[in-house]
């Protein structure tokens, strides 16, 4: 069955380029002009991928992407016409799997789609990611590797697809140091490169969420000049 893609930009012929595109590799579409639009779309279909634009009218792809990882985890791929680190952390931060530049190529962006999906029919299928045990507890920190959840104080954590698959292989090789190069090809499954601070950026938004001294953390310890661990 054809998997299904979410457009939400505000500017028509975007929507309308990127439709085609996804409709000649066989992928299903829908698509809206606003954010509002897109959370009603979420209620009543089943999406496998988010293609978002950051700048749009009434709530921007920023807010609208932390509102659909409160309850969603399917990939999110933004969309921006800033090419700034700055605006690329942000939107990975919001919990964006994808960032892409406008003007973009469409065949990226396809390229980008397609692999996206690969990874998240694999971490689907339990296979993205070898892991030992259905269960992690690590003090107050417990991770449910099977339902792909996390407590610390047996408060529920919500972390990305990405955010967990980092924290489930640290945790899941507790002590052992990983570089942000070994990290990055086990969860992206390609190849490094060393300008890419993908890996920094997803460590900081794990700390914010399971530390309770972001700065000072008792989890995810970094190791100067090689790596992190557990």
């Amino acid at each position: 069955m054809p998997q299904t893609i979410l457009i939400i930009d505000d500017d028509k012929d975007i929507r309308n380029l990127i439709e085609v595109y996804l409709v000649n590799e066989g992928l299903n579409t829908l698509k809206a002009e606003n954010a509002i639009e897109a959370l009603r779309l979420l209620e009543y279909h089943d999406i496998d991928l988010i293609i978002l634009d950051i700048m749009m009218p009434e709530m921007d792809g920023i807010e609208a992407c932390m509102k659909i990882r409160m309850e969603r985890n399917m990939p999110i791929i933004m969309l921006s016409a800033k090419s700034e680190d700055m605006d690329k952390i942000q939107g990975l931060a919001s919990g964006a799997d994808d960032y892409l530049t406008k003007p973009f190529n469409p065949l990226e962006l396809m390229a980008r789609v397609k692999s996206q999906l690969r990874r998240h029919n694999k971490y689907n299928d339990s296979k993205s990611i070898e892991l030992n045990n259905n269960r992690i507890e690590i003090d107050e920190l417990v991770i449910h590797l099977d339902t792909r959840q996390v407590f610390v104080q047996e408060k529920e954590v919500h972390l990305t697809p990405k955010q967990f698959d980092i924290l489930a292989v640290l945790a899941n090789n507790r002590g052992i140091v990983f570089s942000i190069q070994k990290i990055y090809e086990m969860v992206w499954r390609e190849d490094f490169s060393r300008s890419d601070n993908t890996v920094m950026v997803h460590i900081t938004n794990i700390r914010n969420k399971i530390e309770y001294d972001s700065k000072n953390p008792i989890y995810i310890k970094t190791v100067w000049g090689v790596g992190y661990k557990i």
